[in-house]
């Protein structure tokens, strides 16, 4: 009853939310342009049910109503369908101009593939934690299966041809035996039809849950497979048919699908298979050689899809790395992998492109870290590398859907400075990011480009954001107004922070702690179109903050929580640290786990908006992970409302430093999201790029 009246009560507010905005007219402005960087005239754009198309010069306006979210759908005949999703909030923050849209033209033996990372839709799809949704219930499996992929369907469908990684066993129950391994998953078959309903063609096995439950849940996987609309390969009976490619012919071109996992497993069966019993492909460098050169010396054009390296790493192994360019080597035309769970850098290796992770694709993990990934589109030629483009996803309470505002800022950022390692540039199209051959020997000459932004701090800030910044350059200048001032840089660990997504898509946010009766999205922010107001009692302690732990974090790193908070009375907030120890079970760190005290602020009832900045230092040893919460007391009258916006947790660095030139001491300073200062600062900062 709980979750239906939240639910009731939220989707009223969504109604009111539209029904507000729909009499205010937006103006969206934009060119489009071919690969040549020549205007394409007549590419007809559809915007919210508003349809223009460009003029002479490529350019567009549309003038649509006021909505959080604004999809441009492009076609024009004898290129290939696009599609950009933007929010409102960022719109507005670039003066609602959208940066040139690149259309690819078709052409013979030319097709473009679509790449998703992990998929499972099992587990808390059906039984949620603390009260959320239940996005699959049993007697409504296909059509909230359906759900789930909605929005991503436009995406993958546009595709000549799309694969991602089954993470799961498929079985109506399930299955009576389980392999000796700690995580083990399974899904509904309807997950099947779901994904060849969003466009999904073909899935790859060779992964490390495929043997979950061993030849029983092995044979009912196959069994369900053979039934649908999906090819598949990278797992099988015996090591020979697990080792067999999946062959097809797309616009001419004949493609072989190969899979593998990177480690045999240490349970007693492996999870990969042998002569003994079934499972997923093994991956070792002969097999992986062996198998690519027979599909290479028939003329067909060979992918590999490869699960290895560590889980949430920044970086692939040197082992995944090795494997997958010597399968590049011996004449595969891509490399694509997976299993860290979070998104990893791609490279163009002898002009073949390497995806060495593709993160979450369709997956119930509810630690930020993991809800940033990718739709990695890869056109080939006659089997050689043409062009790739680089859709950000956010993975939102569990859904697939596109990445907007601080959210792309934060995947295109990574994947950005993360190929930059690896000598690949990544430049833009619209909000998308991409990937060619003749861009990569002008890297150097654009990185000379400057361009100068001025970041102004507000009079009760040290601290502010820089999402508002080019994801696609890199940072090479911090300029402080005065010698005296320093400045550090930072990430920030909590998704969602600004509220502005909280409800797009028809999937609230799943990563905050908050009374569901007592809480609201509010139509106005301190920075923006949203935030959260919680209504607070006499006597009552309202707690609000981070419900998930943070499960990928750097052990005795500075700290810093920061939020927007209004109040027409006088509030308590007491911040703290919860750390759950490497052993302790996850509910019990929840129910039990001790809360540190971080700081008490004191707000006063005023209007306007207060903004508090609270530091301390991430837990140093013994620690899995931890979360941040605030338990906020009214302390005078019977009842009133506190609103909350950009609420962040911020690890920093690097430390103060008067340099100009920024200290990038590790991968993640190159990432940064937020800077701060030591002293107050009135005039604005310049950063370079």
């Amino acid at each position: 009853m709980l979750r239906l009246s939240f639910r009731l009560s939220f989707m009223f507010m969504l109604l009111k939310s539209s029904f507000l905005f729909a009499f205010s007219p937006f103006s969206i402005t934009g060119n489009v342009v071919n690969e040549q960087g020549l205007a394409l005239e007549n590419v007809y754009i559809i915007v919210n049910n508003v349809k223009t198309k460009t003029n002479n010069l490529g350019q567009f306006t549309l003038n649509v109503p006021i909505n959080d979210i604004y999809q441009l759908k492009l076609s024009k005949g004898g290129y290939y369908r696009a599609l950009q999703t933007f929010s409102h909030f960022e719109l507005q923050q670039q003066s609602a101009k959208i940066a040139d849209i690149t259309l690819v033209q078709k052409a013979d033996n030319r097709i473009m593939l679509a790449f998703g990372g992990d998929v499972m839709m099992g587990r808390r799809y059906y039984k949620p934690y603390f009260g959320d949704e239940v996005l699959i219930h049993p007697e409504n499996k296909l059509s909230d299966s359906k759900s789930i992929v909605r929005y991503i369907k436009p995406y993958m469908s546009i595709a000549d041809y799309a694969l991602v990684n089954l993470e799961t066993q498929i079985a109506d129950m399930k299955p009576a035996e389980r392999a000796p391994k700690s995580v083990t998953f399974f899904s509904q078959p309807e997950t099947l039809a779901a994904l060849a309903w969003a466009g999904v063609d073909y899935v790859s096995l060779g992964n490390n849950h495929t043997y979950d439950y061993m030849d029983s849940g092995l044979e009912s996987t196959l069994a369900y497979l053979n039934e649908s609309a999906l090819a598949y390969s990278g797992a099988g009976k015996n090591q020979a048919s697990a080792l067999k490619a999946h062959k097809t012919t797309v616009n001419n071109t004949n493609l072989a699908m190969l899979g593998y996992v990177g480690w045999e497993g240490s349970g007693n069966p492996t999870q990969t298979a042998n002569s003994q019993h079934g499972g997923a492909a093994y991956g070792s460098m002969d097999n992986i050689l062996t198998s690519v050169t027979k599909q290479v010396t028939k003329d067909y054009v060979t992918i590999v899809q490869y699960h290895g390296s560590q889980e949430y790493a920044n970086n692939p192994t040197g082992v995944t790395e090795q494997r997958l360019k010597s399968a590049l080597d011996a004449g595969a035309s891509l490399a694509i992998a997976h299993h860290p769970h979070v998104a990893q850098g791609i490279e163009l290796y002898n002009n073949k492109l390497i995806a060495y992770s593709m993160g979450n694709f369709i997956f119930d993990q509810n630690f930020s870290a993991t809800q940033h990934s990718l739709i990695l589109y890869v056109w080939l030629d006659d089997g050689k590398f043409h062009r790739a483009e680089i859709v950000p996803l956010y993975v939102k309470g569990y859904k697939p859907t596109p990445a907007t505002g601080m959210h792309r800022y934060t995947v295109m950022k990574r994947l950005t400075e993360l190929s930059k390692q690896r000598n690949t540039l990544i430049s833009h199209s619209g909000g998308h990011g991409v990937i060619r051959i003749d861009e990569q020997a002008n890297s150097n000459h654009k990185s000379n480009n400057k361009t100068h932004f001025a970041i102004t701090f507000a009079e009760d800030e040290k601290v502010t954001p820089l999402y508002q910044l080019p994801w696609h350059q890199s940072l090479k200048a911090v300029m402080m107004p005065n010698k005296e001032s320093r400045y550090r840089l930072g990430t920030n660990l909590i998704n969602g922070s600004d509220f502005e997504s909280f409800a797009t898509f028809n999937s609230p946010e799943r990563g905050w702690v908050f009374d569901r009766l007592t809480t609201k999205l509010n139509n106005f922010g301190a920075s923006g179109q949203r935030s959260l107001g919680i209504t607070l009692q006499k006597n009552i302690i309202s707690t609000f903050g981070m419900q998930s732990f943070k499960r990928v974090y750097n052990p005795s790193s500075a700290m810093t929580v920061k939020g927007k908070f209004s109040t027409n009375k006088a509030v308590k907030i007491t911040f703290y640290w919860q750390g759950r120890k490497k052993r302790q079970k996850l509910f019990d760190a929840f129910n039990n786990g001790k809360k540190h005290h971080i700081e008490t602020v004191n707000l006063k009832g005023q209007s306007g908006w207060q903004n508090i900045e609270v530091n301390f230092n991430s837990p140093r040893v013994g620690y899995k992970s931890y979360r941040v919460i605030a338990e906020i007391q009214l302390q005078n009258g019977e009842s009133s409302s506190l609103n909350i916006d950009d609420f962040a947790l911020i690890e920093w660095q690097s430390a103060y430093s008067k340099n100009q030139i920024p200290n990038l001491y590790n991968t993640l300073s190159h990432q940064a999201a937020y800077i701060g200062v030591d002293t107050h600062v009135t005039a604005p900062i310049i950063v370079k790029f």
